[in-house]
């Protein structure tokens, strides 16, 4: 029962820690982030050459 305990205490203080470090501010971003192409893609060496 104390191993179980310390274990449900160290989760919730792992999920307190999480929360207060912004881990759960922008859920949303890096799903609509992967959709959207910002960067031009850099010519490679060989077709620099051509």
């Amino acid at each position: 029962m104390t191993i179980a305990l310390s274990l449900g205490l160290l989760g919730l203080g792992s999920f307190l820690w999480a929360l207060k470090s912004g881990q759960f501010d922008d859920l949303d971003g890096a799903a609509h982030r992967i959709l959207f192409d910002d960067e031009t893609p850099q010519p490679t060496q060989s077709e620099k050459g051509r």
